[in-house]
């Protein structure tokens, strides 16, 4: 999450999104978003989305995993 108190005293990396990822960046990090707005992030490692499924974009909520089921399919493969 930015942090607002110090964001003048620390310089940040700037980083253009590009379609693939999540990408992983050593923070601070500055994101330029297609519409002119400027986001920051003063943790140490940041993950960015690339593939725009994140509710939180452009910070990474892992919404590119593929969801695993909570059930296993019994032996012969069929759901339960």
């Amino acid at each position: 999450m930015p942090c607002p108190s110090d964001s003048a005293a620390t310089p940040a990396r700037r980083v253009s999104v590009e379609p693939r990822g999540p990408v992983l960046v050593e923070g601070p990090v500055e994101i330029a978003l297609d519409d002119g707005t400027v986001v920051r992030s003063d943790r140490f490692l940041v993950a960015v989305c690339t593939c725009r499924r994140s509710r939180t974009y452009p910070w990474c909520d892992t919404s590119h995993r593929p969801r695993e089921r909570a059930v296993p399919p019994t032996e012969d493969g069929s759901p339960r």
